[in-house]
């Protein structure tokens, strides 16, 4: 049998994560999309905290010998899965920097063009 202190850490630290992150998002500085992962986890957290005997259930269906293991293995591919997806965002992020570089690149040889032509024309005015 677990001691009750360890249950009721569980509950705590699940309790914290969710509002950790409902705070970061009511504060704008997480956005939902990458609010997801961690409110599955805090929440998936919560209920086996709660009901520590869903997890012995899960395990038994999953065919996994210890429930400790199926708890490493979740959280081990959540983070997996949050690891994926900023690292799609990052490599859209970086075609969008690159982008607008050459654009902006781009811009400043018009610019340099359009100042070099409005000095000849002003040179031209002053010699007529």
């Amino acid at each position: 049998m677990i001691p009750i202190g360890t249950y009721i850490l569980g509950i705590v630290a699940a309790l914290f994560t969710l509002g950790l992150v409902v705070e970061m998002l009511r504060r704008r500085q997480l956005r939902e999309r990458h609010a997801i992962w961690w409110l599955i986890a805090g929440l998936l957290a919560l209920i086996i905290g709660v009901f520590p005997q869903v997890l012995v259930w899960a395990a038994g269906v999953i065919g996994v010998e210890i429930p400790t293991n199926l708890v490493f293995f979740v959280s081990i591919l959540i983070l997996f899965l949050v690891s994926i997806q900023h690292s799609s965002e990052l490599t859209t992020l970086e075609n969008r920097s690159r982008t607008l570089a050459e654009e902006i690149a781009l811009q400043d040889l018009r610019i340099r063009a359009l100042e070099q032509r409005l000095a000849e024309s002003r040179r031209g005015d002053r010699s007529s």
